[in-house]
């Protein structure tokens, strides 16, 4: 029987933290586990291993007290571009975890969930994939930098001091019709492109009541690919990191195996649902982030492709109480 373990989670009640805590709570492996819950402005069901705490992580006294018996950290708290918030929470809040973890006697591992902002993803050209080897450039903004220092304060806390530490690298995280809304030319837009920037307001205003697709495209014209993973894979593969000797002092990529080609895109819903595309050139490049590392240490493979990925976005009914709300731009 594996021993009784205590989870602390950060940014319980995010997009990826739901997922997770569903799941675990669920599933008869992680019996033993019983959790702790950080959360912030929203709320979470009850569970008999569930214990739910308030408070700031740039506090030490709270980082004290929310470590008190934990053997694992799940870190998914994070900022978007708020500078008045983001060194706060993903700097000051890691480097009281990562303190608490270094000077505990029942911690085991720390899990960090990284981002290919750190990589620059499509704001730079990346002629080859990209693998967990390549050097960090955060994008401009404040956010990336954020995902940059996060994952060298990890990095050094294992040079420093042995920290049982692992980085799993998502892209962009995507659920339920999220997919569907970054290709919007309305003001309901998920993330960015913000594409009626990119048009004018009144050729966006057309192409939405057309329902018309964007195709990204690079400075030359080319369409370019952009890298996703869905939430349930992304949680696979932390559900497999946990506790995995693998997963010691090492990072991953977790991404689909083939990044999204806009054109396919806009071929695969002009054959599905009849859906007229225009092409946009814009400054961003292709990228392509390399997963073969988890699949060959994790033993992790990604369910969701290309036509997953869309039927899923453009099947998803919301139930009248299940408003689309944007926790933040994406």
């Amino acid at each position: 029987m594996p021993q009784p373990a205590k989870l602390l989670i950060t940014g319980a009640t995010g997009k990826v933290g739901r997922v997770f805590l569903a799941r675990m709570l669920s599933d008869a492996r992680f019996d033993h586990v019983s959790v702790r819950a950080l959360c912030h402005n929203r709320k979470l069901a009850e569970h008999e291993r569930l214990e739910v705490a308030e408070g700031d992580i740039a506090e030490h006294s709270v980082v004290q007290r929310l470590m008190d018996g934990v053997t694992h950290v799940l870190h998914l708290a994070t900022c978007k571009e708020t500078p008045g918030r983001v060194i706060d929470v993903t700097v000051k809040g890691l480097f009281w975890l990562l303190e608490e973890c270094r000077l505990s006697k029942s911690f085991q591992q720390f899990i960090l969930v990284g981002g290919d902002a750190g990589l620059g993803h499509f704001f730079y050209p990346h002629p080859l994939p990209v693998t967990e080897t390549q050097p960090h450039s955060a994008y401009p903004g404040c956010y990336a930098l954020s995902k940059v220092l996060e994952e060298v304060m990890l990095e050094q806390y294992a040079i420093q001091y042995g920290l049982n530490g692992c980085c799993l690298r998502a892209p962009w995280i995507m659920e339920k019709d999220d997919f569907k809304y970054t290709l919007s030319f309305g003001e309901d837009v998920f993330g960015g492109p913000r594409w009626r920037d990119l048009v004018g307001a009144d050729q966006a205003e057309k192409y939405f009541k057309q329902g018309t697709i964007p195709v990204l495209c690079d400075p030359l014209g080319e369409p370019i690919y952009r890298n996703f993973v869905h939430v349930e894979d992304l949680v696979s593969a932390l559900l497999l990191a946990f506790d995995n000797s693998e997963a010691h002092q090492e990072t991953f990529n977790i991404c689909m195996d083939e990044p999204v080609h806009y054109r396919r895109v806009a071929e695969y819903l002009a054959r599905t649902r009849n859906l007229p595309s225009v092409d946009i050139t814009t400054p961003y490049r292709s990228t392509w982030l390399d997963n073969a590392k988890a699949k060959f240490k994790l033993g992790w493979r990604p369910e969701y492709d290309l036509a997953r990925l869309i039927e899923s976005a453009w099947s998803y009914q919301r139930s009248s109480d299940e408003p689309r709300t944007i926790w933040y731009p994406g």
